[in-house]
């Protein structure tokens, strides 16, 4: 007797009520669709994942001004104290000497300091030695979110553009390819992929657990074909195109693995959405030998060749 493998789920983590036809839960590039709103103010802020998360221009271009927001507060603390309280001043122009200011305090904070330019009194002391302490925690922190941007695990698989029910032994298949984009080895790699499907006459989302041909591999240098048969066991068992779109499926794959370069636990994800499969094609083989060995071209990720269904 078969073992049933139609696993439904309530809920999936993403919500059971869509507010209107068509609607996304998770995006092609692994974000969520989903945004929360009228969170506290403190209860959302997290400087240290904004700065991480951010992307490199985004961070250069903060740190950039954050270092100028910095020189140019001490550069008027130094220059409403007086400039007299600095040595070396040689300008008579107030821009001049402000700008002169800005750089010892570029100097100050750095600890750099070239002594052409010195605080002299009490005041200009405090406000160099206040400088001196922030710089050096400041300069702390950003070698901390660079160290965190660099050793970040980041998965970098790519997912075809769409995904085929195509045949797949004497039955058919739902059925999607990944690859690994960077040249780093992905071991213990393991996929999942659930359906979420909307209910009769209901607005009311139903999930499934679709059981795979094969969930785990242990090596992953060339591209993966993700299978799921569609048995008599399966949620698409006797389903038809337009019957998914009508239910508005969405089909949603997780990949987990060990990155041997960093030593971590890496996770992608990617969704397909019942207009982004293509019926009646079968996804062409990429592999070809040359000089003894196996050449994948992946830029065929998306190549597809008819095929009459069962």
């Amino acid at each position: 007797m078969a073992t049933k493998r139609k696993f439904r789920f309530n809920d999936f983590g993403l919500g059971t009520k869509p507010t209107s036809k068509g609607y996304r839960a998770l995006n092609k590039d692994g974000s969520f669709n989903i945004k929360k709103v009228k969170v506290p103010f403190f209860n959302r802020l997290n400087f240290f994942h904004e700065l991480v998360t951010l992307s490199w221009t985004k961070f250069f271009g903060f740190v950039f001004a954050g270092y100028l927001v910095i020189n140019f507060i001490f550069a008027t603390l130094y220059y409403l104290i007086g400039i007299e309280n600095l040595t070396g001043i040689r300008s008579s122009d107030p821009t001049e000497q402000f700008m002169e200011a800005f750089f010892f305090s570029a100097q100050t904070i750095t600890t750099l300091g070239y002594g052409q330019v010195a605080p002299i009194g009490l005041a200009a002391n405090i406000v160099a030695a206040t400088e001196s302490l922030l710089g050096l925690l400041s300069f702390a922190l950003a070698t901390g979110l660079m160290y965190g941007r660099f050793s970040k695990p980041v998965s970098n698989i790519t997912y075809s553009t769409k995904a085929v029910i195509a045949p797949y032994r004497d039955i058919n298949g739902f059925m999607f390819r990944v690859y690994n984009a960077k040249r780093n080895q992905l071991l213990e790699v393991e996929a999942e992929v659930s359906l979420s499907i909307q209910r009769e006459n209901s607005h009311l989302r139903d999930f499934f657990s679709l059981e795979l041909e094969r969930s785990r591999v242990v090596f992953f240098p060339s591209v993966w074909t993700v299978v799921h048969p569609i048995d008599e066991n399966s949620p698409l068992y006797n389903l038809t195109e337009k019957e998914l779109l009508d239910k508005d499926a969405e089909f949603i794959a997780t990949i987990k693995a060990y990155d041997e370069s960093s030593l971590n636990t890496v996770h992608s994800r990617s969704s397909y959405k019942s207009h982004e499969l293509s019926w009646g094609e079968k996804f062409v083989y990429l592999g070809r030998m040359e000089n003894d060995k196996l050449l994948i071209d992946v830029s065929g990720i998306d190549n597809t060749e008819k095929a009459d269904l069962n």
